[in-house]
């Protein structure tokens, strides 16, 4: 058992909280784990792997995600088991009213997360289908492990009512704190992100360090389902000081060619994406296309004799009992038709 008894306690009273909230449904459950695993957890949290942080384009970044936990140790092996067991899930179901959950053994861009001084994460919705499973992605759950943290560095988790409209939404922050679990609903207005982490040069060996589980289900409510799609961003808006009448200064200028470039890459990263999807699409297509004459031939043959075999067919049938019988019903439709009109 990972899950601190005080939390299995209050069940109900997160219940509540979830159905109520604003923008949509999440829950923040403080010392969700048992303390000294949740300690332990952190103890034997991996270390930076660069090979496990190439962003979407492909380079390095700041984040590394390590997906694979039963390979970190044996205590992560174990917590990997637990998330996915029917314990643990019955214990989600009861808090969110999402009933025959299924976990994911994979971790399929979940696992450890850890972001270094520097980092953000636009505003998104996560893909909402597993199309190796054919399920639902429904819940995203949290856990953070940060004993120090402060809401000046950046870093805090923003639930979002509409990203893209900047001017009415509405944003809700939670500080990434130690044992602290938000898990949320995801569907196709659960807006998530986090603004650029800004650690104190004097504190930067402290990084963002989280566990993330994505639960999901065979069915879900016919209003929510979309089409299957991969994951949204949203780039973040202009900055609030650059604003019509004010002089922009080099670091406003500098945040304005960043925020072009991360367009630019996003951009890209959409044409991409699209490129290599229809190419996949399409592969099947092409290949099946006969390359040389004789393939033509042989094909052509098999649909001239498959032609053949559909005649014989009709032929017979037209000349068998039910045929006539069925000529005579048609005769007598018509005449009926005819006289009622």
């Amino acid at each position: 058992m990972f899950i601190n008894p005080t939390v299995l306690n209050n069940l109900d009273l997160y219940r509540d909280k979830f159905e109520n909230a604003q923008p949509f449904k999440y829950i923040v459950i403080e010392n969700f784990l048992q303390e000294d695993l949740a300690q332990k957890l952190l103890d034997e949290f991996p270390v930076f792997d660069p090979q496990k942080a190439l962003n979407e384009l492909g380079y390095v970044g700041g984040k590394a995600v390590h997906e694979n936990m039963k390979e970190i140790s044996t205590l992560y092996a174990k917590f990997a088991h637990y998330v996915c067991s029917k314990e643990f899930l019955n214990v989600v179901s009861q808090i969110t009213g999402i009933e025959k959950l299924i976990g994911d053994e994979t971790f399929f861009g979940g696992g450890t997360h850890e972001n270094l001084h520097g980092q953000d994460l636009d505003a998104h919705v996560d893909f909402n289908y597993d199309e190796r499973r054919w399920l639902h992605r429904r819940l995203n759950l949290i856990i953070f492990l940060n004993h120090e943290w402060d809401d000046s560095w950046g870093g805090l988790l923003e639930l979002h009512s509409n990203p893209r409209d900047p001017d009415y939404n509405q944003v809700t922050a939670f500080a990434p704190l130690f044992n602290r679990c938000v898990l949320f609903e995801t569907n196709e207005y659960s807006w998530h992100g986090f603004p650029r982490i800004n650690i104190p040069e004097d504190k930067r060996y402290i990084t963002r360090k989280s566990l993330s589980i994505y639960l999901y289900s065979k069915d879900r409510p016919q209003e929510e389902i979309a089409p299957p799609h991969a994951t949204f961003y949203i780039n973040r808006p202009l900055p609030a000081q650059i604003q019509e009448g004010n002089t922009l200064t080099t670091e406003d200028y500098q945040a304005i060619r960043n925020l072009l470039q991360r367009r630019d890459d996003m951009i890209e990263f959409y044409q991409k994406r699209e490129l290599k999807e229809s190419a996949e699409k399409h592969k099947y297509t092409f290949s099946s296309l006969p390359e040389t004459h004789e393939e033509l031939r042989k094909d052509y043959d098999n649909l001239l004799r498959h032609y053949h075999e559909l005649q014989n067919r009709y032929d017979n049938l037209y000349n068998s009992k039910a045929g006539k019988i069925l000529r005579i019903l048609s005769k007598v439709k018509n005449k009926i038709q005819k006289a009622i009109r």
